[in-house]
């Protein structure tokens, strides 16, 4: 299972380095930041929070930026949906829609925050910070949706639900032709 983990983050990674050469608007996709999502999502807040540093990091060091902003604001955005998800119930896979928009926003919040703040250059892809900011938000939403989607065919248990279904159903027709009344 962390093997899987691992393949996803440094996947998503080297995609978000590197697809920005093939065409322009994917790089308004945080890939990085959609695996942190989904982790954060499944309730296990420790490993999203890790997950969401390694990938910040990852990012920061293939970027040549401003090294740990993208560490920061990751693993902030992990910490923060894992404590939302402790309060309400997002199991429902639409639910990862406005949750992915939202985390997009606030990582590109947190970003530019953290640029202000150490007085450094945060050099927006298209005209404005607004719009770079906007952009990133519909194209991570829409990027995350599909995504989180193949992740749940990767990640999903339904080869073991199967057998632990057909051990049930195998004890339910026991227990009932044996009964006699």
């Amino acid at each position: 299972m962390k093997w899987k983990i691992a393949l996803c983050v440094v996947l998503a990674v080297v995609l978000q380095s590197s697809l920005r050469k093939f065409w322009e608007p994917l790089a308004y996709a945080d890939l990085p930041l959609i695996v942190v999502v989904y982790f954060a999502l499944r309730r296990d807040a420790v490993q999203a929070v890790v997950i969401g540093t390694v990938a910040g990091l990852a990012t920061d060091v293939l970027s040549g930026g401003l090294l740990g902003a993208n560490g920061f604001s990751k693993t902030l955005t992990a910490y923060f949906i894992a404590a939302i998800i402790t309060r309400i119930m997002l199991d429902n896979p639409l639910l990862r829609i406005p949750v992915l928009a939202g985390a997009a926003a606030f990582d590109s919040l947190v970003y530019v925050l953290l640029h202000r703040l150490l007085d450094q250059p945060a050099t927006p892809m298209a005209g404005t910070l607004a719009e770079t900011g906007a952009f990133r938000v519909i194209w991570t939403t829409v990027a995350g949706t599909v995504i989180a989607y193949a992740l749940d065919i990767f990640f999903s248990d339904t080869a073991r639900q199967r057998r632990q279904f057909a051990f049930r159903r195998r004890i339910a027709r026991r227990g009932l032709s044996r009964r006699k009344y």
